[in-house]
């Protein structure tokens, strides 16, 4: 993978390859980004740019090496992430799933730890790094380099170690010469301090709207309007960004409209059917709806701080928020964006729709009772 090919983080490519052209380059690095940020395709990319035979600001693409990295089967490059047992007594290493691995890369590098556990058949499985895995790691970055003066262990996910991770501190520490640790966490915290405290840390920050806008345009060949609007809603994450391409169709602006006339207008019997209808659709579709909510929110007061100045919204979306800022202040605005926020967590684990979507119905209806909220037709 070229850096070329990763979407956005021209600041991290740039910090990549200069570390590594001015010869500034650690043993043990730690790529610490959230969900959807690229962390992962970097890494592989930042490996492949290590040994390729010519590079200048990106990988060459085109040596011997080169061709073996992108095919993700270059014998100096080893990689590590959580598996599962296929049955009971199995001691399972990732060597075991490296044909699922190079899958998931080349049609889902962007994805999470439960997109990989699907593909590998994990259904309800905890996957994880054992200290099997850990002693694999240990045999393999003993041996020679095969082929170039490195051997590469790209790690994803080292917060799935537990006190395995452990039996790797020894190795990270005093590495035999030519060793490169890339480790790529999405939970930072959750990583163990002593390994940590043995890397140079990489943050790979959150996409921007402008980056994930472009890739759906190229890659998903989307309309810009449409693709900014889900670029907007996704929050730098461009796993969200495809998972909201599912239901971009969804009129997710007329149900929203429905909900507020019927805590504002309507009354308890037109709630109710509200909260029926929204608990039919599923978690991801409920979590999408509030955080569309959330990102009209979000507009409606960078237009009341911005006063004066021509926002590039959507005319249907920039007509939502002038109504909004009508009808609420700044802090009432604030405080329904809390309330959403709260209620996407709980959505994430399970929480019952109908008794969350009632409770967050009254919430709302007691935020706005000085200020009418009815954004009607």
């Amino acid at each position: 993978m070229l850096f070329k090919e990763v979407i956005g983080q021209s600041v991290i490519k740039k910090h990549l390859t200069e570390i590594v052209r001015q010869n500034r380059l650690s043993h043990a690095l730690l790529f610490a980004g959230k969900e959807g940020s690229g962390a992962l395709p970097l890494a592989i990319a930042f490996a492949q740019y290590v040994l390729c035979e010519s590079k200048g600001e990106d990988a060459c693409g085109k040596c011997n090496t080169c061709i073996k990295s992108k095919a993700l089967v270059h014998p100096d490059v080893h990689f590590s992430y959580p598996v599962i047992s296929k049955k009971p007594g199995d001691k399972p290493i990732s060597t075991d799933f490296i044909s699922e691995w190079r899958d998931f890369i080349s049609t889902f590098a962007y994805g999470n730890v439960y997109d990989w556990l699907q593909l590998i058949g994990a259904e309800n499985k905890q996957g994880n790094i054992t200290a099997n895995e850990c002693n694999d790691i240990i045999r393999k970055l003993n041996l020679k380099s095969f082929e170039s003066g490195y051997k590469i262990l790209i790690l994803w996910l080292p917060e799935y170690l537990g006190t395995e991770g452990n039996k790797l501190l020894k190795l990270i520490e005093e590495p035999p010469p030519g060793t490169l640790f890339i480790l790529v966490t999405e939970n930072e915290a959750m990583v163990l301090p002593t390994i940590i405290s043995r890397t140079q840390l990489i943050r790979v920050p959150p996409m921007t709207t402008n980056d994930i806008q472009q890739a759906l345009v190229e890659k998903g060949k989307m309309s810009s309007d449409q693709a900014r609007q889900i670029a907007s809603v996704s929050g730098g994450n461009y796993r969200e960004s495809l998972q909201l391409i599912q239901h971009a169709g969804d009129d997710w602006m007329a149900l929203l409209r429905e909900w507020l006339n019927a805590i504002m207008k309507s009354g308890p019997v037109a709630q109710v059917k509200w909260i029926e209808e929204i608990s039919k659709l599923g978690r991801e579709k409920q979590k999408q709806f509030l955080r569309y909510f959330n990102y009209l929110l979000e507009q409606s007061i960078k237009i009341q701080v911005m006063q004066g100045h021509d926002l590039p919204f959507p005319d249907v979306e920039k007509d939502f928020a002038v109504r909004l800022n009508k009808r609420a202040g700044i802090d009432q605005q604030q405080a329904i964006v809390e309330e959403l926020d709260k209620a996407s967590y709980y959505i994430e684990r399970n929480a019952n729709a109908k008794m969350l979507f009632h409770a967050l119905t009254i919430k709302l209806s007691h935020i706005i009772a000085d200020k009418s909220l009815i954004l009607i037709t």
